[in-house]
């Protein structure tokens, strides 16, 4: 195999398996995904690693991971790939070239703002401060995602924004690749917990200058890649000591 595949792959499975110790999975739904080159090494979104239908996350594998084509054959792997996630996923990577990888989750706090008729996550706090600018909100739900024209309508609501918000579902998040995908997610995840938390004191949020927001923002758009890189690294170091399997 490819080296740089391989680390693709494991790096995939390394999110998953982290996922599970964050708490960001539920049960074996939800699914990760990372688009790969055509055989000819040119990246068009239609060849996408993701995850096999049924297997726990605490027990995803480099090479348990599917390769599928947008027509939803598996060209690699033994398993099968559930409807609502090829869906999905084949509608992102399609329609959105910057997502190269996709993170769909129901993880509890991002979820619960889902279910607030004013699901916004504001911009009062640092970790949110992340993704100004960065997040699109779905307002409609339609049920499970079964058909390719409902994975179209999500990639379109999702347009050029990085995030996401599915009211009454849950979140989508992409990026450049597993390791800042992953950093957003869990900072997301972070940022809607303290959100969600003073939301239930019943006090009022406090607000930013714009001036501050996008300052903040900007400074945010700089560090995002250096934090993410370092996180994973991390995330792996610790993974490769206690969970080895995942490397196989």
């Amino acid at each position: 195999m490819d080296e740089a595949l391989r680390e693709q792959r494991i790096d995939l499975a390394c999110a998953f398996r982290w996922a599970v110790r964050l708490n960001l999975h539920e049960g074996v739904c939800n699914h990760f995904s990372l688009a790969v080159p055509d055989e000819d090494g040119v990246m068009r979104g239609n060849r996408f690693l993701i995850n096999p239908y049924g297997r726990h996350w605490s027990e995803m594998t480099a090479s348990s991971l599917l390769l599928v084509d947008a027509d939803g054959d598996v060209l690699e792997g033994e398993e099968e790939v559930e409807t609502s996630a090829f869906t999905i996923h084949r509608g992102v990577h399609l329609a959105a070239p910057q997502a190269v990888c996709v993170m769909h989750t129901h993880m509890p706090h991002t979820t619960a703002l889902t279910l607030l008729k004013d699901s916004e996550l504001k911009m009062c706090e640092q970790n949110a401060l992340m993704f100004h600018d960065r997040i699109a909100y779905d307002e409609e739900y339609n049920g499970l995602s079964t058909d390719n024209a409902e994975g179209e309508r999500i990639a379109s609501k999702l347009g050029n924004r990085a995030v996401l918000m599915m009211a009454s579902h849950g979140v989508t998040v992409t990026g450049a690749n597993v390791r800042e995908t992953f950093t957003d997610l869990y900072y997301l995840e972070r940022a809607a917990t303290f959100q969600v938390l003073a939301r239930s004191t019943g006090g009022e949020l406090r607000e930013l200058s714009g001036d501050v927001v996008s300052k903040t923002s900007a400074q945010m758009t700089e560090e995002r890649p250096i934090l993410a890189e370092r996180h994973f690294a991390a995330l792996r170091r610790i993974l490769e000591r206690e969970e080895p399997a995942f490397l196989n």
